[in-house]
């Protein structure tokens, strides 16, 4: 980060700190990994930023923040925050590793929805600081285990193995399951389950209700329904084009012309020439 970029930070408001505090550390921001400079950097979406501002946990910091009444008040604010360069406006590049862009500050500097947005300010530096400190303080305990006192080391030892039990009874459990199982599938179909929500997503005590259940598939009722639904209209379907065929025939029959019926040979002539005598007397 240059100088510049160090002043202007310094020179904001403490309603702008507050502000860019919330939405960097609090906020659950959702944001991607990109590469500016060759130094990897976190960016989010405009959209995300103003969701974040118009969430009820923003509301709750009440008068150390600004009050927004509206999407547009707060892409307002986030436009004023772009001089204090906290963030800045990007174009995304071509990826150059999985899951992570190359980018580059933009010239023309404006806050927009569908922007993409860079954080040019870590978080928050406590947090980092103190997560360091615990790192390295777990590293440097597990070295000088020897060194502990015996009842500690006693403690930690009862403790791993109570865990790798835990972890063995679960195993065991579920190869337990699986043999009954398999024996029942055999013996009295379609099958039984023990402990049927063990692997299901639901809480731990629920995991355990029932003790057990039949290995019944869940209906498909709606598979059954579509089908038929598509059937009847397929049938449908048959039945009118072969009503309509029926029609193009009829149809086709009444526009040929018919031949004329041919006069009787003996009435025709008999007729004219009873009318031709009766008028000449």
């Amino acid at each position: 980060m240059s100088t510049n970029m160090r002043d202007n930070q310094q020179k904001a408001s403490p309603e702008a700190r507050r502000v860019i505090d919330f939405l960097r550390n609090k906020a659950g921001l959702k944001t991607r990994t990109g590469a500016l400079n060759g130094k990897r950097v976190d960016y989010f979406k405009g959209k995300s930023a103003v969701k974040a501002l118009r969430s009820p946990a923003y509301a709750k910091l009440g008068a150390k923040v600004p009050t927004l009444a509206s999407d547009e008040a707060a892409q307002a604010l986030l436009h004023s925050l772009i001089p204090c360069t906290f963030f800045l406006r990007i174009q995304r590049g071509p990826t150059i590793s999985p899951g992570v862009k190359a980018v580059q500050i933009v010239p023309q500097q404006l806050f927009a929805p569908d922007e993409y947005y860079a954080w040019l300010v870590d978080p928050n530096p406590v947090r980092q600081l103190v997560l360091a400190v615990a790192m390295v303080a777990v590293v440097l305990a597990g070295v000088m285990f020897p060194l502990w006192p015996v009842k500690m080391r006693i403690g930690v030892w009862y403790l791993s193995v109570g865990v790798l039990g835990l972890i063995a009874a679960f195993f065991g459990l579920a190869i337990v399951r699986l043999v009954l199982w398999l024996v029942t599938k055999v013996v009295a179909r379609p099958g039984i389950w023990l402990f049927p929500n063990l692997f299901a997503d639901v809480g731990f005590v629920d995991s355990f209700i029932p003790v057990w259940g039949w290995d019944v598939p869940p209906p498909k009722k709606a598979k059954k329904s579509s089908k038929s639904s598509s059937g009847d209209a397929a049938g449908a379907g048959s039945s009118d084009k072969k009503a309509s065929k029926r029609s193009k025939k009829a149809a086709a029959a009444g526009d040929a012309p018919r031949p004329a019926p041919a006069p009787a040979a003996d009435e025709g002539p008999r007729i004219t020439e009873i009318g031709d005598d009766e008028d000449d007397e």
